[in-house]
């Protein structure tokens, strides 16, 4: 399989045929967790909070993954656009055995950890006991998830995107099937396992995923000729990589940190706004596909051109994704603002469930653009090898902002359940100012600013 130049060629060409895949591939991705709702629905809202704060807790273990992904793409990218092959097949190999090595000790962590997590942010009774079951079984899809989202940087980083959106279209028909199947069984020959079958049918299809996209990355080029003794673990590159995905990695270990700390919040207002902000959080996915393609893509192309040091067509990428940006978000802010209670409707017949997620899609609407404006920095500033900084962002904003306004709004200002969404707005929005100031002052030492005279992003 050959790679794609990212040095050469339209920028818009570029964009599309890395983030159009890759958003398709997350729109699958994020149907599968649609799908997850939708059964668990079936069985009670209980059911829906239990999902919800299990899978949180999850998502903690695979911060490492999304890090790992990142710090791959960024590496792989970078020794690619410099023609350095070896350097580019050394962290493939290295980073798939440093992925391995993580997941088995996140395992181990997650069986410990993890029911201490779900004890912070719940209260006893039934939705605690459903969050606790799923996140049981749920801990054996660590390795599908994590190796197949490092494998996906490795891939992103050779222009592949598609492979990943093959797969979890994959994924999401095989989930269809598998969930009523485990948690009905079959009539007569075997009753099923109630709400822990959706995390069984995860387990499953995700480890599915994995094997493709491992199998992917055997095709590629730089996989030619690779022997066992590469896969050895080198202490020199799993420090270069630990320094790359370290950062992003804490970063998402705060955003999903902060989502505990939501849920905290929302469980004074009971079961149905911790249900109701599960839900809704899958609208907003939904929405944000496109743009999280789209931010994606920056990081390979940046990164290659970063490593070409053709810092003309990295200003190009960040301003051709900004512009974009802005045009998805002029499409999709008025279906937040205007369909919530339609699409949570889709999801429960709960009134109080609707009325409150609705409530948080309508104050995601003014965010929108925001989001994508601190995804395309984060994507920015990896591709520029200058990870830590979105370290120092997240645990800003996704950190302090969230514990503070988010206190301050439900505290001191007296809000109800609107508070909580408030809260994180004024995180998001500060956070916002503080990376663009960031990200402009790195670009002035490292590519001569973002505002110098570009080529021509067609």
């Amino acid at each position: 399989m050959q790679k794609d130049d990212l040095t050469m060629g339209p920028m818009s060409l570029h964009f599309k045929n890395l983030a159009i895949p890759a958003a398709f591939g997350m729109l699958f991705s994020t149907l599968y967790n649609v799908v997850d709702v939708y059964f668990a629905g079936l069985i009670s809202t209980d059911a829906q909070a239990g999902m919800s704060i299990g899978f949180q807790a999850f998502f903690i273990l695979m911060a490492i993954g999304f890090g790992l992904g990142s710090a791959l793409s960024g590496l792989v990218s970078n020794a690619i656009g410099d023609k350095d092959r070896d350097g580019a097949r050394r962290y493939i190999t290295q980073g798939l055995s440093y992925g391995v090595i993580a997941t088995g000790l996140l395992m181990v962590l997650g069986q410990w950890a993890g029911p201490h997590l779900i004890a912070l942010v719940s209260e006893p009774g039934g939705y605690r006991d459903a969050a606790s079951g799923y996140f049981r079984w749920l801990i054996f899809a660590l390795p599908g998830f994590l190796l197949a989202f490092g494998g996906n940087g490795i891939l992103q980083a050779n222009g592949d995107s598609r492979s990943m959106q093959r797969a979890m279209m994959v994924a999401f028909v095989v989930n269809i099937g598998l969930n009523p199947l485990l948690m009905f069984g079959i009539p007569g020959i075997w009753s099923g396992m109630g709400f822990n079958g959706i995390a069984v049918a995860t387990v499953i299809s995700q480890t599915g995923v994995m094997a493709y996209i491992l199998f992917r990355i055997s095709k590629l080029e730089a996989s030619a000729g690779v022997v066992r003794a590469a896969f050895r673990p080198r202490f020199v590159d799993f420090r270069t990589i630990t320094a790359q995905a370290l950062p992003p990695s804490f970063a998402m270990l705060v955003m999903f940190a902060s989502g505990f700390v939501v849920q905290f919040y929302l469980k004074g207002f009971g079961g149905e706004a911790i249900a109701a902000y599960g839900v809704a959080l899958r609208i907003e996915q939904i929405l944000l596909l496109p743009v999280l393609g789209m931010t994606g893509a920056l990081l390979p192309i940046a990164g290659q051109n970063f490593g070409a040091k053709d810092y003309d067509r990295v200003r190009a990428a960040v301003k051709f994704c900004w512009m974009l940006g802005f045009a998805m978000s002029a499409i999709a802010a008025p279906i937040l603002w205007f369909g919530g209670h339609f699409a949570m409707g889709l999801f429960t017949n709960d009134a109080a469930v609707i009325e409150i997620g609705a409530s948080y899609l309508g104050v995601d609407a003014f965010l929108f653009p925001i989001y994508m404006m601190l995804f395309s920095i984060n994507s920015f500033l990896q591709a520029l090898k200058r990870p830590i900084w979105t370290l120092w962002i997240s645990i800003y904003r996704q950190g302090f902002g969230i514990i503070f306004f988010v206190w301050l709004m439900v505290g001191p200002f007296g809000f109800d359940v609107i508070g909580v969404w408030l809260g994180i707005a004024c995180a998001v929005a500060s956070g916002w100012i503080i990376a663009l100031v960031l990200a402009s002052r790195i670009a002035d030492t490292s590519i001569g600013g973002l505002r110098a005279k570009t080529v021509t992003a067609n």
